[in-house]
Order: C-alpha cells, then structure tokens, then sequence
C-alpha cells in the first residue's frame, strides 16, 4: 500500500453519510448559488472566529486577492510578506497590481522574521501579509504595532491555520481581515475549492461582498464598482457547515499523529517540528528538515512512502517572478530551508499502524544514510 503525505479517503469512509447527506439537502433545496448554505456557513465560521463578518469565496487565493481589494490595495502599493509560502500568497498579491516585498523567515520555526518588517517598510507600504504557516502563527503583537505606527493594514493568511492559536487567540482575528483557504488538504477541507475572508469590519465586508460578485450590491446587472465571479459553492459551504462541527476533533487528531512523531523520531537526525512560545499548532503539515533530504526522501519511495516537500522553491526564485529582482542569497534562511525541509504524512485519519510503518521506514533511512 502506497503511503502519501495526505489521504481523504479514510476520512470519507468514516464521515460519508453527513457528506452526501449535505449534497441531497443542497440538491433539493431548490438554491444553487449563494443560499442557505452559503450564508449558514458564513455566519457559523465568523461566529466560531468571535468575529462578525465571513464572505465565502471560490478558493484561498481570491480570498487574498479580494482581500487586498477589499482593503483598498492596488497598483503602486507594497505588501510585505514572506517567501517561504505556496506560491498563491504572492500570484494574489501580484494580481491586484501591488508588489510584494519580502522578509526572511526564523531559522526555528520558519515563521516571518518580524524583527525584520521595519528595515523593509518604504513610503509605498500599504499592506504587512503574515503567513501563519504549517499550522502556527506568526509572532503578530509587534507586527501588529508596526502596522498601527505607519497606519498600514494587516491581512493575514490563514490558509494553513485553522484552529492555531497564540496567547489563545485564533489565527484570522488579529488584523483587519484574514483569507482562509478551503482547499482539500486544509485543516478544514471542502470537497473540492472553496475559500473565505473574515473581518469585524463591516466596510470590508461590504467591499468583499461586492467584489466577489460582479461587484454588484444587490440588483442583478447592476455594477457598483468592478468586480469578480468568486463565489463559493453551495455544495462545499454545506459540507463544510458539517466539518466546521467537527475542526476541535480534526485538530486533536492532527496533534495525536504529531506526538506520535515526535516519540519515534525524537531522537534521530531529523529536526522536527518547534512550537513558538505561545503558539498553539496545528500541524496542517508536520515539517522536518535534514540537509540529506532528496537522499531520504528517494529512499522512502521504496518503503512506497511518497513525501512533499513545502517548498522546494523559494517564490523569489521562480521565473514568473524574477521582475522583481530578488538575488540568490538575499533570503538566506529562506533558500537554505529549501533545501532541507520535506513533509511527514499528516491527517487527522492517519492510523497508528500506518504511522508505524512511516516512522520505522525513516529511522531505517537515516541508518543507512
């Protein structure tokens, strides 16, 4: 049996019934596109938030794009971010015409060096992205003081966080608006795409609302300001009404499979995953590092235990961005983690006996190496 870094299909043997129990009710509720689903979801995601605003949207991606929009950043303006992210952080950024510019990650827990967003700030600066990556969150307090000193707005990608805390408070509820992404692998996964932006602000919401609609208020054909068709699906936002009920368990299942890990590759070679003071992960992805990686990773293959690595390619590195000029070198954490971090298998599903099977492979690897 072929072991993959993410699997649904144990999760859709066990949750089944509730699944196309969602697509028989959005079926034959004789509402297709942005009904009861649509909104039931919204208001249960921005209420499990303690926040009052969600606009669902067609995938994580525009939930960023439309949440620049929505706060008012555009052509011209700087967005300060990292490049240790898929690279949907940087094309939403990019796709409002704004510029990114980046900062390096902590060595540690290859988070956004926030001691180093002041020394990028230029008169440009509209907008400060932290990336709560793999399942924590960034160190946001400071960040959040700087964005208040230069009266900047704060958008945080949540894509990977659903459910971390710091100093106990979700991840999404520290900015003026926050991009979910629903995507299948997620901590909370739809069937297919979906994603979301929450805010307290009813500005930003409005803006959302409209942008994700044509850029209409309420009257078909009646354009307010131009927009977008990035709605979310009705069929997903009800099967995700029912996993939402269910994201603490996900999380507590996440957290078993990572303490697994760390009790049987405690004590290897590997560097296994650091939890930042005050942090509460999640592990969307359980990251190691090892600078013999591809030799581990090509040598699993034979255990057929397939890994990824997130990322191989640092976003400043790629062709599609090369314009904005950023050199081998100028993110030197950034481009040596590149080379060294990959990803154990992580869902909540995964067995004790198919952990077993991953970890005793590994140590076997590192043994040899």
């Amino acid at each position: 049996m072929v072991t993959r870094v993410w699997d649904y299909l144990f999760e859709f043997e066990n949750e089944r019934a509730d699944i196309m129990d969602a697509v028989e009710t959005v079926f034959a509720s004789g509402s297709l596109v942005l009904g009861p689903g649509v909104r039931g979801f919204e208001e249960e995601f921005a209420a499990w938030h303690g926040l009052d605003h969600c606009v669902g949207v067609d995938n994580g991606t525009n939930a960023i794009k439309l949440g620049l929009q929505a706060l008012g950043v555009g052509p011209g303006d700087e967005v300060v971010t990292v490049s240790n992210t898929a690279a949907p952080t940087v094309v939403a950024i990019d796709a409002v015409g704004a510029t990114p510019v980046f900062v390096d990650v902590r060595e540690d827990d290859y988070l956004m060096d926030v001691s180093q967003v002041a020394a990028a700030l230029t008169e440009r600066t509209r907008c400060l992205l932290p990336v709560h990556l793999y399942g924590q969150c960034v160190d946001i307090d400071p960040l959040l003081a700087l964005a208040r000193e230069h009266d900047l707005v704060v958008l945080e990608d949540c894509a990977q966080a659903h459910g971390a805390r710091r100093g106990g408070r979700l991840a999404g509820t520290f900015g003026d608006a926050a991009a979910f992404s629903f995507y299948p692998t997620k901590v909370l996964g739809a069937y297919g795409d979906g994603g979301a932006t929450v805010t307290d602000r009813a500005d930003i919401a409005g803006n959302l609302r409209r942008l994700r609609y044509y850029g209409m208020e309420e009257r078909y054909y009646v354009v307010e300001t131009p927009g977008h068709n990035s709605r979310l699906d009705e069929v997903q936002a009800e099967i995700l009404r029912r996993k939402l009920r269910r994201l603490d368990t996900y999380v507590a299942g996440r957290r078993a499979v990572a303490e697994r890990y760390r009790e049987g590759l405690g004590d290897t070679g590997l560097v296994l995953p650091e939890v930042a003071g005050g942090n509460e992960h999640v592990y969307y992805v359980y990251v190691v590092r090892h600078p013999r990686r591809d030799a581990i990773i090509e040598r699993l293959k034979g255990y057929d235990i397939h890994l990824n690595i997130s990322y191989p390619w640092p976003v400043h590195t790629m062709t599609g961005f090369a314009h904005l000029g950023w050199e081998p070198g100028s993110l030197p954490v950034t481009e040596r983690l590149a080379g060294e971090i990959f990803s154990l298998p992580m869902y909540p599903s995964l067995s004790p006996d198919l952990q077993d099977k991953v970890i005793s492979a590994v140590r076997d690897v590192l043994e040899t190496l």
